[in-house]
């Protein structure tokens, strides 16, 4: 019986284990991003538009927000997108999926 015990209680644990990770692996995605109340005006996904900015300059995401802004139709998810040390601005329309901007992060960053 102890042994049963024992089992059923590292299988516990493995299981929490899993699922906290899980957990922890999609906090970043799960949490609301600026301008999420510009969301209903536009047409390409947040995910969708993450797809298109890391086609257009790889790296990993570590800023985005969805801001009025002006060029293409005036709605634009902008990406920081780190690679190595520098981070790269990625701008995509909102309403066509179009790259608006791709250069290197100023000086006075957002």
């Amino acid at each position: 019986m102890k042994t049963n015990i024992f089992f059923n209680h590292a299988h516990k644990q493995n299981v929490i284990g899993l699922l906290a990770a899980t957990m922890l692996a999609f906090a970043g995605q799960a949490s609301a991003y600026t301008g999420q109340e510009l969301a209903g005006a536009a047409k390409i996904s947040l995910e969708q538009a993450r797809t298109i900015a890391l086609k257009a300059h790889s790296g990993k995401i570590i800023d985005e927000e969805l801001e009025q802004e002006k060029g293409g139709s005036g709605l634009r998810y902008s990406f920081d997108i780190r690679h190595d040390k520098v981070t790269q601005e990625v701008g995509v329309d909102a309403k066509t999926g179009e790259v608006l901007e791709n250069a290197p992060e100023g000086k006075n960053p957002d």
